[in-house]
């Protein structure tokens, strides 16, 4: 066969790289269509009814499960994160600061707090701080030691956070607000930390989701029953009716503000994508 000949020759010709695509996407569907099905015919849906969604306890939860346990769910988040944002802010100036010692104390803070699991944080404010300081009182009582608790969790990440911010905005605008006769403390109150929280809002939204979920570990402070959040008051219903129905609408109840806060985080990270195209 001569050369010209293999030239004539039809060539076979394979999958597109786009037909692969749709190839693969199609596979993944019909996988994740299976699982769902095979889920699906192996639950017991009877018992899991039995057990989750029994409608006579849900009712009973109301509305107090609002009234009370959401209530001091959102008060500890919002509170915890009023001293977050403080705190955090406080120690990221330390960490921008040409002083070496508030450099070190600060980045020391930051590795100390993000490295414990928040539930030791609850420990070390409910039984450490009575036994160093005989006699000292928390102002608030349980809702101040939560925020301070919360707040000590949630300044470690918001300081870094800030941090970026900060150094996120042009040095330019630092000249050019001293060149106004700015003093470099106002500048930074005036011009940089404003624009640095208009960059680091989506992220500091998000630690509002996160706290709002540690607020559950309040419960290990010894809590009455007008001072218990979402996660202790549906367990204490739960081992009062032996039943899991209080758990479930607990849940319920923390996605009905988790939700649309994510929507929200999503939404200031579109923006801010568009923003910087």
């Amino acid at each position: 066969m001569t050369d010209t000949d293999t030239r004539l020759q039809p060539r076979k010709k394979g999958l597109t790289r786009r037909q692969k695509r749709s190839l693969s996407r199609g596979v993944q569907y019909a996988v994740f269509v299976a699982a769902v099905i095979a889920f699906a015919l192996a639950a017991d849906w009877d018992r899991l009814q039995n057990q989750f969604a029994q409608a006579d306890i849900a009712r009973q939860m109301f509305p107090e499960v609002i009234t009370l346990a959401l209530k001091n769910t959102v008060l500890y988040t919002v509170t915890g994160f009023a001293v977050g944002l403080a705190l955090g802010m406080l120690i990221a100036l330390m960490r921008l600061s040409s002083v070496g010692p508030y450099r070190w104390l600060a980045g020391v803070y930051i590795e100390i707090f993000r490295g414990l699991p928040a539930l030791l944080i609850f420990i070390f404010i409910g039984v450490a701080v009575p036994l160093a300081f005989p006699g000292t009182e928390i102002i608030g009582g349980t809702y101040g030691k939560v925020a301070l608790a919360l707040g000590l969790v949630a300044a470690a990440y918001m300081a870094e956070t800030i941090r970026a911010g900060i150094q996120a905005v042009p040095k330019g605008q630092m000249e050019a607000a001293r060149s106004l006769g700015f003093s470099p403390a106002r500048a930074m109150v005036s011009v940089i930390i404003p624009q640095a929280f208009r960059i680091i809002l989506p992220p500091l939204t998000n630690e509002l989701v996160l706290l709002f979920k540690d607020s559950s570990l309040v419960l290990f402070l010894g809590v009455t029953l007008e001072e218990r959040e979402l996660s202790k008051y549906g367990r204490d219903l739960a081992s009062t009716t032996a039943n899991s129905t209080p758990i479930l609408v607990a849940g319920l109840c923390y996605l009905l503000i988790t939700v649309p806060l994510g929507f929200v985080v999503r939404r200031m990270e579109a923006k801010a994508q568009e923003a910087v195209k």
